[in-house]
């Protein structure tokens, strides 16, 4: 969710000295703001979205042992969406096996975060051992992802990715303009007072748009354990809720914390900010992946990681704002969160087997799988909040309750017809007898 708003610092911020320098010749000073330096696109650490996704097209040939690819393909009212999907599995003849613990993680929901899709691809010639990060033993990362499955989202945001390479290098949206990381259900549409559509646009629906259609159906369908949205905008390690300032209650948001804690220390050197997204940064995102993946999906450890941020650039220099420039800081970046992802396979379900260890001392020591401790846990919280957390959507639940209405609406006609008709029939008048 690239928790920097562009805006405030565009909107409020102008230096006086060009604000003076304006006022004496009546200058628009838009004219002096628009001469601001951008940092172009860095070609020679970037790789274009054609040639990323060739990369890893090729990388999956190479390793059919445990790769594999596949293209999904939605389109709406004209605009259409393609969205590649790496699926890891150590043996890949079990990547069905559902005793594995599941993973799956996007990047580049955001068409300007390009250091997001390239961590991407680090991570996947790490799984592959085409690369190795300092200090890793092969023997004991290959057991770790022996009971993993994951699948990897390289770049969800082709479309709006396009418009970047093109030169529009603080666009965040799709190709239609509507914001991906706002199109998803829960607490879909609300606005704060500083919403900016520019930054934020919802879509004219929850999961109007294609892209968000193909990401929904990925995560219902491979139903993961763990979910990781990566962003770029500043240095966090963010945990459910966007769409409020609180986090969830009970023992799944208790690990979530736990791990991030953990990646913080190792990782971060604890200068990442933790907590939920919407009570760590000062505003409220409705609408997001994550929330969803959380309270509808029911993914117990869902997350969102925002990987870099230059808080010192310009508001207008959105490339250096939301990616590295240097060769130095590009690689630091790149393996100081492809060591933190590797962290997430080893630990992750450490934390899961914990709440399964939980669950079978409730049952009497009865084994119970995480999936079905999961589904008992979330009939507990949606009993303890009074609230029905199903699977459809919103939209769903709106076409019922028009059609409930619209029952109503027809008993009630009905009703007052036939009650007109009756009182017609025996209310006519009568002529007296003649007797």
């Amino acid at each position: 969710m690239a928790m920097i708003r562009r805006r405030s610092l565009s909107l409020y911020y102008i230096p006086l000295s060009i604000f003076a320098a304006c006022l004496p010749i009546f200058v628009n000073c838009d004219d002096n703001l628009n001469r601001t330096s951008s940092t172009p696109i860095n070609r020679d650490l970037y790789h274009s979205s054609g040639d990323l996704m060739e990369m890893i097209k090729n990388l999956v040939h190479r390793h059919p042992d445990k790769l594999s690819m596949e293209t999904i393909e939605a389109g709406n009212k004209g605009y259409n969406a393609e969205i590649r999907v790496v699926t890891y599995c150590h043996r890949r003849k079990d990547s069905d096996d559902r005793s594995k613990i599941r993973i799956l993680l996007s990047f580049g929901q955001h068409g300007r975060e390009l250091i997001t899709t390239e961590l991407a691809l680090r991570i996947l010639s790490i799984l592959s051992e085409e690369q190795f990060l300092p200090n890793t033993n092969p023997v004991s990362l290959n057991s770790t992802l022996d009971e993993l499955v994951i699948k990897v989202v390289p770049m969800e945001n082709l479309n709006g990715r396009k418009l970047v390479e093109e030169g529009d290098l603080c666009e965040r949206r799709n190709g239609r303009g509507v914001d991906l990381n706002r199109n998803w259900s829960v607490d879909w549409g609300k606005k704060e007072k500083d919403y900016d559509p520019y930054e934020e646009n919802p879509g004219t629906a929850p999961f109007s748009e294609p892209e968000s259609q193909i990401m929904r159906k990925l995560a219902l369908s491979f139903d993961p354990h763990i979910w990781v949205n990566v962003h770029s905008g500043m240095e966090a390690l963010f945990m459910p809720y966007d769409h409020k300032n609180t986090t969830p209650d009970g023992l799944p948001s208790q690990r979530m914390r736990r791990l991030l804690e953990q990646l913080n220390k190792i990782h971060c050197q604890k200068r990442c900010m933790i907590g939920s997204g919407g009570g760590s940064v000062g505003y409220l995102a409705h609408g997001t992946a994550t929330d969803y993946m959380f309270n509808v999906v029911r993914v117990p450890m869902s997350f969102t990681f925002e990987i870099y941020g230059d808080s010192a650039a310009s508001s207008k220099d959105c490339f250096k704002m939301f990616n590295p420039t240097d060769h130095s800081t590009f690689n630091r970046v790149l393996n100081d969160w492809s060591a933190a992802f590797l962290t997430i396979f080893k630990f992750g379900p450490h934390y899961l087997d914990e709440l399964r260890a939980k669950a079978s001392a409730a049952n009497g020591d009865k084994r119970v799988s995480i999936d079905e401790y999961l589904d008992g846990y979330l009939m507990q919280r949606t009993q303890k909040d009074g609230k029905k957390l199903e699977v459809l959507d919103i939209g769903m639940q709106e076409i019922r309750t028009y059609f409930r209405l619209f029952l109503l609406s027809s008993v009630l006609l009905m009703f007052m017809f036939c009650s007109r008709i009756s009182k017609n029939k025996y209310s006519r008048p009568t002529t007296p007898c003649e007797c």
